[in-house]
């Protein structure tokens, strides 16, 4: 979950200001200047050893959380709900891998420098275990079972989430899970970022909120309202750091006026 997802991002900050294509004197550390791959310090060998961990105590935890509580692997809803998530996330880091390894490592950071930020990133673990669980009892003890088309239409949705986290990734090189502004760092004001001031957050909600109907569960919605509180309180908190460290977010705010939701907030 940001996992993927599951926690989001200072999402601010374009790689293309800085158009290292054309700057010799910028060179990654994993590559030489004729394009092969090196990696004298190891930096490389040790965030690809992270990925993989993390990768596989993600398959396990979500595998858990959702085939324990069901009592049964004959819950063809979790199957593809996970293949909708882990099949795609595998083939965005293998492509991150090779092409951006630096926006990988933001990707892979887990320490909040803001206490608050803290508080709410702990407080996210409590959604997520209890919207992963309750589906899978809802499975065991049919409190309630969604129709297929709802369930296809969610996971389409699930997917359309995950594919704007992964736009936004494509746009901002900057995009750190945690919230922190980094030197050079430009605001991002086209693609996704032109509509909404926080569009990664945009995919987590899309992502997050639809996946208890994705997994045929009615009442696993009911903790999505913690979730929209904890974004609202995420981004309320970011923006004060944003204005307060990056260089033209406010003017930025200004002109664009929708954080999460177009025409709503």
């Amino acid at each position: 979950m940001c996992v993927c997802a599951h926690q989001e991002n200072c999402t601010h900050g374009s790689s293309k200001t800085l158009n290292r294509s054309h700057n010799l004197n910028w060179i990654p550390p994993w590559y030489s200047m004729n394009g092969i791959r090196r990696d004298p310090s190891g930096n490389l060998g040790k965030l690809l050893r992270t990925v993989v961990v993390r990768l596989m105590l993600v398959i396990a935890i979500l595998g858990a959380m959702l085939f324990l509580p069901a009592g049964t692997f004959h819950y063809w809803q979790a199957w593809v709900y996970l293949a909708i998530l882990i099949i795609p996330m595998i083939f965005v880091m293998i492509y991150m891998i090779a092409k951006d390894p630096e926006l990988l490592e933001r990707r892979m950071r887990m320490r909040e420098k803001e206490t608050e930020q803290r508080t709410i990133i702990k407080l996210s673990y409590v959604f997520f275990v209890v919207a992963f669980l309750i589906p899978g009892f809802d499975k065991r003890f049919g409190w309630s079972s969604a129709p297929l088309e709802v369930i296809i239409i969610a996971d389409a949705i699930v997917l359309a989430g995950y594919a704007l986290f992964v736009r936004v990734l494509r746009e901002n090189r900057y995009a750190s899970r945690i919230i922190e502004v980094e030197q050079k760092q430009k605001v991002v004001t086209t693609g996704p970022y032109a509509v909404v001031r926080h569009p990664m957050y945009s995919g987590a909600l899309l992502m997050y909120g639809f996946s208890p109907l994705a997994l045929g569960s009615y009442w696993g919605m009911i903790p999505n309202a913690l979730l929209v509180v904890l974004i609202v309180a995420r981004i309320l908190k970011e923006e004060k750091v944003l204005i307060r460290e990056l260089e033209g977010y406010r003017e930025y705010a200004q002109k664009v006026k929708y954080r999460l939701i177009p025409g709503v907030w």
